[in-house]
Parts: structure tokens; sequence; C-alpha cells
């Protein structure tokens, strides 16, 4: 195993929920499906990812480091859509569920790439991307659930662009977390004469970073992240290009990642299959 696998600490919430759901005196929430997408851009040694640090104040991952992302909205399921690039149907297969799921993930991933980072990955054709405007309005009505994505995209004659798009991978959040989310993460290329927002209302800090870079930041304790969120940064540090990411991308399997634990007395053990170096393994006494 890994020397590392014996030092991640336990988040301080964890023994407890780990040793209700394994008595049974907790049933775990079902998971939510989701979507995350990472936002590269190229620079002089190689891309950068776009990362924010929720505010301590949010009920999930808070004071994390984390991609754009949010739970699907099932009014895009249904949805009339003007669509480019790989439909519902291929994205089904790719993703591992039906046509009108898939098609509500890919609206989630583009949704909140566009409501957290401003980042508009539409256009009004299939070979081209929105021009800059103030959409300030209709991003904020976006997550007040005001508005659907279906519906903006319609308003605005805009064609999704899921060939922006590439899947990298699929992670489910532990049963003995108290918000549970079934997650496929994204990679997208950050569209010519676009930037990123520098401000984002669930965010205290937004950064652009080296994945390399960001993973080091978490080795030495200074950036918290999410056991899915320092895998993904740390399978993209070998890329040399935000397009190398996105064919990488179409070789990956989307296999679901789940965390389990196991309970013997007062030791504990997580483990992610095939990720051996997030295990976390320790003495964590109920009555210490």
């Amino acid at each position: 195993m890994d020397h590392r696998a014996t030092t991640l600490p336990m988040p301080p919430g964890w023994p407890a929920r780990i040793r209700a759901v394994d008595s049974g005196a907790v049933t775990p929430p079902a998971a939510r499906p989701a979507a995350t997408v990472v936002l590269l851009r190229d620079a002089a040694d190689g891309p950068e990812a776009y990362l924010l640090r929720r505010r301590t104040s949010m009920a999930f991952a808070a004071g994390m480091y984390a991609y754009p992302g949010g739970g699907v909205d099932p009014r895009d399921a249904e949805a009339e859509l003007a669509w480019a690039g790989p439909g519902p149907e291929e994205w089904a297969r790719r993703l591992g569920v039906d046509a009108r799921t898939a098609q509500a993930v890919v609206c989630a991933a583009v949704r909140e790439t566009f409501e957290e980072a401003g980042v508009l990955l539409a256009g009004p054709d299939a070979l081209s991307i929105a021009e800059p405007r103030d959409w300030s309005a209709e991003r904020a009505a976006l997550e007040a659930h005001e508005l659907s994505f279906a519906d903006f995209l319609r308003a605005h004659g805009l064609v999704l662009r899921s060939d922006l798009l590439g899947g990298w991978a699929r992670w489910i959040t532990p049963e003995f977390e108290e918000r549970r989310y079934d997650t496929w993460f994204f990679v997208a290329a950050l569209p010519s004469g676009q930037r990123a927002a520098l401000e984002v209302g669930e965010a205290d800090r937004v950064a652009w970073m080296a994945p390399a870079e960001a993973v080091r930041g978490y080795d030495e304790g200074r950036f918290g992240m999410l056991p899915p969120t320092v895998t993904v940064l740390r399978e993209l540090s070998s890329v040399r290009s935000a397009a190398e990411a996105l064919t990488a991308a179409g070789l990956r399997t989307l296999d679901p990642v789940l965390g389990r634990a196991e309970v013997r007395g007062d030791r504990m053990t997580v483990r992610w299959p095939g990720y051996d170096e997030l295990t976390i393994d320790g003495d964590f006494p109920e009555n210490p």
C-alpha cells in the first residue's frame, strides 16, 4: 500500500457517521445525479485548471477546492434542445445511463460551467460559441432555479455544444456522507474569447492552477480537496494541453467509483477501489 495511505486524516464528522451507518442506526440517503466540469486553459508550461474554494458556510464540501458543478435538473431531461456533437443516445452509452438522464447530465455540466464560471459552452450554431456579454441576470435566474437551462438556451436561440465536453470519471459519494451525489466529471477547454469569472457566489476564492501545483498544495496540507477532486487533478498532471486532455477523455472508462468503510471495533478503514493512495486507516475510539 502507498505509504500515504496511513497518513491521510479522517474528516471530523466521518467516524460517527460511519458507525451509525454500519450499525443500521442511519439509512444512507440516495445519491443525487450531478455533474462537474474541469475547465482547462493552456499556459506556457501546460494546462491550468479552474478551481473554486467553496465557502465555509456551504452545506457540502465546505472550505474545499472544487470545480464548477451541481445537481441535475430533471426539467432538462425531457426538453427539446438544439444540440451539437454527440447526442443523448451516444452520451447515454458513454455515461452508463438512459438517454433522458444523459441529456440532463450533459445539460447540468454546461449549465454549471456557465452559472458558476460564466463560461458558456453553447453558441448560435453547431460550429461557434456565443459572443461574450453580460449574462449576470440569466446566471442568477439559473442559480435560483427560476429558469431551466433548456429554457435559457431556447430563449436565446443557442445550440448546446456537447462536442466541447469530454467525459473523464464518475464518482459516487460514500454511503456514510449526509449528502450524497452520483457525479460525472467532465473536462472542457476554455473557449477562445471567453473569460472565467473571478468572483463566484459559492466560493471565497477562484484560481487557475496547474494540476500538479494543486496536487502539491493538497499533499502539503494547504488545499483541502475531496478524493475525486484531487484524483482527477493527479490524472490530469501528465497532459500537455487542454486538447490532449479532451483526447484522453475519449479513451477513459466511466465506471463508478464508490468509497466504502469497514469497522472493526475502534479501527476504521475507508477505501476507494483502485485508489490505494486515498485509503484512510486508523483507530477512532467511540469514546476517546
